[in-house]
């Protein structure tokens, strides 16, 4: 765990602590404090930019460990500069002699740091509870191992690491060496995935500032993601819906894989997140793609037995992507899984029957939860809305696998010939 030593500046710990503060008692998500934070500091270089952010995120991944050497839970600010400190502490790096880290710099506080390291390169002491030494909550220690209890120590270890910066080549304006070329000429360095439209950068950097960016030759969009669309098969010409579309990534990919031609509707609950996709297909060049709000069950209904494809990536826990988002593990709570694993059912067996006989269903999520994935499949079915399909393939992405975000895929057909293939408008 330990890095070379920064060069710190009150001011920057004072913005991590500011963040960090508005992310605990102001229940804010950290992806948003963290760049309206930046927007305040325009003048920040890219090493202060780096700090800000990465610091704010690390602090997150391991806040229960830090508390518990703090012995408080924080609550003001100052709270926050010394949690910031034991994250300093922690990575081995020396304390500055400020007003703020005073009670840190004591013979006990180093003593307990070196009793909670396992060794010199500060990994954490073996013996320590699991779910303190990989910060978790205690509920999400017990359903995990319940749930996975064989994969769980790894998993749990796999999603404390910072996740890599991926993009997706938009196919509708370029190719992946095109991009990658252009990319570099920018100075940014990528890697390409064979067999795929993804690169992954080298270094992270702010990709959005890039020319590039702005002509829309990609998005960002993790590996795993990016297996969802393609394991649906749009061919060009098909009409196609993503029915819980939100801001539209998994959209884009479908346009760009359908070649802009054919039908790709997009629908969502929230209204103001198809406004963010009907944005950003105009960047990306997607003509093919018609927005809709779901504003009751009729919206659904209307659409029955009218897809060729049909993706359902559906609400989830996110515990699969805790490594881009660790403030989720603080923010959940165990009845509000409950509650999303009802709302995953309900679609499942309410919109399943958009996909036509014979057509394809795409069921996705970001967890890595069995009780959110295949065993809703099975649920599904098991019920008299699933008896018309059957399962074709599934994939199921632990963030270890291949080392991006934990993800959960399931291909089923609608059968063609069944007495459950009569449409109810």
């Amino acid at each position: 765990m330990s890095s070379p030593q920064p060069i710190l500046h009150p001011l920057l710990v004072r913005v991590v602590a500011q963040n960090l503060r508005a992310i605990f008692q102001e229940n804010r998500y950290a992806d948003k404090v963290i760049e309206q934070a930046l927007r305040s500091n325009p003048k920040a270089g890219s090493r202060d930019r780096s700090f800000i952010a990465e610091t704010t995120y690390e602090v997150l991944r391991y806040y229960r460990l830090y508390a518990e050497i703090l012995g408080i839970t924080p609550n003001t600010e100052l709270d926050f500069w010394q949690l910031i400190g034991v994250h300093l502490a922690f990575k081995n790096f020396e304390l500055p002699d400020w007003q703020e880290f005073k009670s840190l710099k004591t013979k006990a506080f180093f003593a307990k740091i070196k009793q909670w390291q396992g060794g010199k390169d500060g990994n954490l002491a073996e013996d320590l509870p699991r779910s303190i030494r990989e910060s978790i909550p205690d509920w999400l220690e017990e359903m995990g191992k319940n749930e996975l209890p064989e994969r769980w120590d790894e998993t749990l270890h796999w999603l404390n690491r910072p996740a890599q910066v991926v993009l997706r080549t938009n196919r509708i304006r370029t190719n992946p060496l095109e991009l990658q070329q252009a990319l570099l000429l920018e100075k940014v360095e990528t890697k390409a995935i064979p067999n795929s439209d993804a690169l992954v950068l080298s270094v992270r950097k702010n990709v959005f500032q890039t020319t590039v960016f702005r002509k829309g030759w990609f998005e960002m969009q993790d590996y795993s993601s990016q297996l969802v669309a393609p394991l649906l098969d749009p061919q060009p010409g098909m009409r196609v819906v993503d029915a819980c579309a939100g801001g539209g990534g998994k959209t884009l990919h479908l346009a760009a894989l359908m070649q802009n031609r054919g039908s790709l509707i997009a629908l969502d609950t929230q209204a103001w997140k198809l406004e963010d996709l009907r944005a950003r297909a105009r960047r990306a060049g997607a003509t093919n793609i018609e927005t809709r709000p779901i504003e009751n069950r009729k919206t659904i209904k209307r659409l029955y037995g009218s897809a060729d494809r049909l993706l359902l990536d559906v609400p989830c826990s996110g515990l699969g992507i805790l490594r881009r988002n660790p403030d989720a593990k603080w923010k959940l709570q165990p009845e509000q899984i409950e509650k999303l694993r009802a709302t995953q059912q309900d679609i499942l067996q309410n919109y399943s029957a958009i996909t036509k006989p014979g057509g394809r269903m795409v069921y996705a999520t970001c967890s890595i939860l069995p009780s959110e994935n295949q065993q809703q499949v099975e649920k599904f079915l098991a019920s008299e809305a699933g008896k018309d399909f059957k399962l074709l393939e599934e994939r199921r992405i632990l963030p270890q696998d291949e080392g991006f975000d934990g993800f959960y895929m399931a291909l089923l057909s609608r059968l063609t010939k069944s007495p459950h293939n009569q449409i109810h408008k």
